[in-house]
């Protein structure tokens, strides 16, 4: 099965042949992936080199020529050396692009700290007005850009390396398994870990792959009579912390926080699952701290 990234650029030539108001912007990363599309489309698949700055004010730019930029890099590159551009030329000017970035948290753990980015969708959370897709497969990857290429909206769609078995396509926070003792929220490829986590507690598993807007009310209707919320996210730890909260603001819950570390660095190159294990995001340890939570 082709992983995200796969999806994403066959995808992205796929919409350069069919729509002439859009266009791709890259900063050397998976440029000869788009030969062919920048041959045929020269004036719409614009490679700026290992300029990150100028990735993000070059897809502004489109924007303001009445072009839908698609915009992609790793994501320590797009989100954590752009974020000036990504704040001024796109949110503060009111001007929509959709970001795409591929290595998530940590998903190239030989490259070290440099191809890592676990705050990436806390900064953007930390801008009004933006749409963050976090698929959990390659097919939710295809229809989230797809969907998200019309209008003009500002769009973070963040890519992994790692993915569930199955998609899921609905809206919002989907219950794909009903319990008493409270709710897990799964968000994108965190889910298979969480369903085998869970396994034996009887809870509650939300899934969703668009994390922004928050699904405020999707929650509250599944915590009714179990205000007990636990959040399994793929990055920072308690990103999604905030909402959660206000959306049961009225309510007296409690809430738990999992994701990539905030008080330490791991400071390994290792293997994807060796990262699973130093944050306790792998089944075994997401099982043990939902186990003492809900206990």
């Amino acid at each position: 099965m082709p992983d995200m990234r796969e999806v994403f650029l066959t995808t992205a030539e796929e919409i350069l042949d069919t729509d002439p108001d859009t266009a791709v912007v890259l900063a050397d990363i998976s440029a000869a992936q788009l030969a062919g599309a920048a041959r045929r489309h020269p004036h719409r698949v614009l490679n700026v080199g290992i300029r990150e700055q100028l990735l993000v004010s070059t897809g502004a730019g489109l924007a303001l020529a009445g072009l839908r930029p698609i915009v992609h890099t790793f994501s320590p590159f797009l989100v954590e050396r752009a974020f000036e551009q990504i704040k001024l030329d796109l949110s503060h000017q009111d001007l929509g692009a959709v970001l795409v970035s591929y290595g998530a948290s940590y998903d190239m753990p030989a490259e070290g700290r440099t191809h890592q980015a676990p705050g990436d969708v806390a900064l953007i959370d930390s801008l009004p007005s933006w749409y963050v897709h976090v698929p959990g497969h390659p097919e939710e990857a295809r229809r989230l850009l797809l969907d998200s290429v019309p209008g003009d909206d500002r769009v973070y769609l963040r890519l992994s390396a790692q993915q569930n078995a199955s998609p899921y396509f609905g809206v919002g926070l989907q219950a794909l398994r009903h319990g008493r003792r409270g709710v897990v929220v799964a968000v994108g490829p965190m889910l298979d870990r969480v369903l085998e986590a869970t396994e034996h507690l009887d809870v509650t598993v939300l899934y969703t792959s668009t994390v922004r807007p928050f699904d405020a009310a999707g929650l509250r209707a599944a915590v009714t009579g179990a205000p007990d919320v636990a959040l399994v996210e793929p990055y920072l730890r308690g990103t999604s912390a905030y909402q959660a909260s206000e959306a049961l603001a009225d309510l007296p819950h409690r809430l738990l926080s999992l994701g990539t570390l905030r008080e330490s660095e791991v400071r390994i190159y290792g293997t994807l699952a060796d990262h699973d294990l130093a944050h306790g995001l792998d089944a075994g340890s997401i099982a043990l701290s939902l186990k003492e939570f809900f206990r």
